[in-house]
């Protein structure tokens, strides 16, 4: 991976959300905080307002390209193309910035290779987007000031994501935005804790911490304190698990947090594995559609009946206190895991949630200077390698994880399922502000159900004429996958060939539609784009 390896493995911010109120510019590349990250969205409205100025390369009209100072309306999938195109300008009009480059990064003949086969007038004819405003983009980025990237998952969930995150990185490297307050390359989480399971561990090819699996001083460390001996072998991509169900290689399952029936790509073939596997256990707060289709259910207890600590997508570690007793047999995961180990013959015995925390920052050199009396005076940023250190709020600003940053350009490939002349659509997903995931939480208040009672399929007017679909009407969208109905609102939102919808709705889902396609590194499906046909049907 690129320089930032250590952050975009792990899919950490390089900087502090509160760094927005000293960024000059902010580079929005297939992320719309409003929807999926309102926290983030607002402070970055909030520093529109004071004047920064905001790029936006998204296919979708949100609110944030309204108020851009520039709106790249780009073609989805194709950002590895404009992000070389950008480089190239950067290049040929002697923008970039070289005393950075000479003093902290390698390979950079590599990226001027590549970033040359990118010139804006055909790279133009990839994204749809004119050349003047990919010069002009390019400009704005390499100007003199604190520029931040923020993107989200329009840029990740292709097969190509890993490209995209490895091309905003060089972008940030060549023009020295990076290891600045203001500025950095940061990818936005929305859930609560995603940063924190990875951290210690809930990936298939690291050890806690990102440790690596070749790395047999780590290995001897953590074996000698849990007393088994550990399999060295990467596990299985959760997105690979439903193939090798298929196959027999995988026979069984524990879930737990998670809802894929729903919520995976193509999920038609993840509901006939579930249904396939011999045993599956799911431990969730609620009886979700994937706990229907368990053999056994573990009840959990939610964030508020249990003590522990979340890290947030800014790498803030916090500290979460029980304000309620669990209902019924419901106990904190780590009570569960606890009481099953011994079970199964593992004696497990940690006491308390603080107790688990001692041993993470035992064994994770970012978490050693952290305790829960710092954390109950506030929240810190790791790496915390002390007791004394403060917590690191900006990343990189004097060198990179693995010394000099690395470029690492990738050439543009095209998304896997273009529109064609059976499905001549193209589709795409985002989420809805009112709902979180799936709705298994938030489709049990009311009041939700009030504010964004259904999902809409966003049809653009020309495609509205052409198709004869008028606002309302019931359509049938179909992939290679299956179908789903929904209804249509009419808006210039979606691009000309392109109809968006969101897929928080569990009356509607949406991803019978996606694609699980994997990038060849993370192996994140291709959620954000298919190809579709659609047809107006009566109401069901």
């Amino acid at each position: 991976m690129a320089s930032l390896a250590l952050t975009f493995g792990s899919g950490a911010m390089t900087n502090s959300i509160a760094d927005s109120k000293k960024t000059d510019l902010f580079f929005m590349v297939g992320s719309n905080p409003d929807t999926s990250h309102p926290t983030i969205g607002l402070r970055v409205h909030q520093a529109v307002d004071r004047g920064a100025k905001l790029i936006v390369v998204d296919p979708r009209k949100t609110k944030l390209a309204e108020r851009a100072d520039l709106w790249l309306r780009i073609n989805p999938g194709t950002d590895v193309a404009l992000l070389n195109s950008m480089m190239h300008v950067i290049l040929e009009e002697d923008l970039w910035d070289k005393k950075f480059v000479e003093d902290r990064t390698e390979d950079f003949d590599e990226m001027e290779r590549v970033a040359k086969k990118y010139p804006p007038e055909m790279v133009e004819k990839i994204t749809g987007l004119p050349a003047d405003q990919i010069r002009q983009a390019a400009r704005m980025y390499a100007a003199p000031g604190r520029h931040a990237t923020f993107h989200g998952m329009g840029i990740t969930h292709y097969v190509t994501g890993t490209d995209r995150v490895k091309s905003i990185a060089n972008l940030a490297m060549l023009c020295g935005k990076v290891g600045v307050e203001g500025g950095g390359c940061n990818p936005l989480r929305g859930q609560n804790n995603v940063q924190g399971a990875c951290d210690v561990g809930a990936l298939f090819n690291s050890l806690p911490g990102y440790g690596s699996l070749d790395n047999v001083d780590l290995f001897a460390k953590y074996e000698k304190l849990w007393n088994v001996k550990l399999p060295r072998r990467p596990g299985k991509p959760a997105t690979e698990v439903w193939d090798n169900v298929m196959t027999g290689d995988i026979r069984g399952l524990y879930i737990f947090g998670e809802d894929p029936a729903v919520a995976d790509p193509n999920i038609s073939h993840v509901q006939s594995a579930l249904e396939k596997a011999d045993f599956v256990v799911v431990q969730d707060i609620f009886l979700t559609k994937t706990a229907e289709m368990a053999d056994v259910v573990l009840p959990a207890a939610c964030y508020a009946e249990k003590d522990g600590t979340f890290t947030c997508t800014e790498r803030r570690v916090q500290r979460i206190r029980k304000a309620v007793d669990p209902p019924g047999e419901a106990k904190p995961d780590w009570q569960i895991f606890c009481n099953l180990s011994k079970k199964m013959g593992y004696d497990m015995n940690y006491s308390s949630a603080e107790e688990i925390f001692e041993e993470i920052r035992l064994l994770l050199p970012q978490y050693a200077g952290i305790t829960y009396k710092r954390l109950d005076i506030q929240g810190l940023q790791w790496p915390v390698p002390n007791e004394d250190h403060p917590g690191t709020a900006v990343l990189h600003t004097e060198s990179f994880t693995r010394g000099r940053g690395l470029f690492i350009p990738e050439d543009y490939m095209p998304p896997v399922e273009l529109a064609d002349d059976e499905y001549p659509m193209q589709f795409t997903t985002g989420r809805d502000l009112a709902r979180y995931n799936f709705s298994s939480m938030t489709g049990k208040t009311r009041e939700i159900d009030d504010i964004s009672p259904e999902c809409f399929a966003e049809v653009n007017p020309e495609d509205a004429e052409r198709l004869g679909i008028k606002e309302k009407d019931t359509l049938r969208l179909t992939s290679r996958r299956g179908s789903v109905t929904l209804r249509a609102t009419i808006t210039d939102r979606s691009q000309p060939g392109t109809i968006f919808a969101t897929y928080n709705h569990i009356e509607s889902l949406v991803n019978l539609l996606t694609l699980d396609a994997l990038d060849r590194l993370s192996r994140t499906p291709e959620y954000k784009l298919c190809a579709i046909k659609v047809a107006v049907v009566d109401p069901i």
